[in-house]
């Protein structure tokens, strides 16, 4: 659930030349799992607007990668999504990076070897690396 985007004007501040996903085209799922995750995490922290920050960086071994981490302070270019029903369950994504996580899926796992965020399902991707991190895109062109 979109809870506040960019607007134009926060992007020309920011000196940013990329268009606005419209908000009915946004399609960011953060599971039940994940929205836990984030609520335990705010909760501990006794902080209701630590978020999750993911963005999308070049490199890594199929030529982009994810990266997050927690944040409690708001990009003015930033989208704020929510989980419907947990909260506070915050992710920020950048005007940038939304484009190429748009129809993702943000997961937690819980593995032997640890736990972690995790980005699934990205229809911008043809391909990734075993780690799950690093990817390449369908179409270059269109980021």
């Amino acid at each position: 659930m979109l809870l506040r985007s960019p607007t134009i004007e926060d992007l020309e501040e920011q000196e940013l030349d990329v268009d606005l996903v419209p908000k009915s085209q946004i399609d960011l799922v953060l599971t039940d799992r994940a929205a836990e995750q984030l609520r335990r995490i705010s909760t501990r922290e006794r902080n209701p607007n630590v978020a999750l920050r993911i963005s999308v960086e070049s490199g890594g071994c199929h030529g982009y990668q994810y990266k997050m981490g927690l944040s409690s302070v708001r990009a003015p270019e930033d989208y704020h999504l929510t989980h419907p029903d947990t909260r506070p369950s915050n992710v920020y994504i950048d005007a940038v990076s939304l484009p190429m996580l748009n129809g993702s899926t943000v997961d937690y796992a819980t593995e032997l070897i640890g736990s972690s965020f995790r980005i699934t399902g990205n229809p911008q991707a043809k391909g990734g690396c075993g780690c799950g991190i690093s990817w390449e895109p369908k179409d270059q062109t269109s980021f």
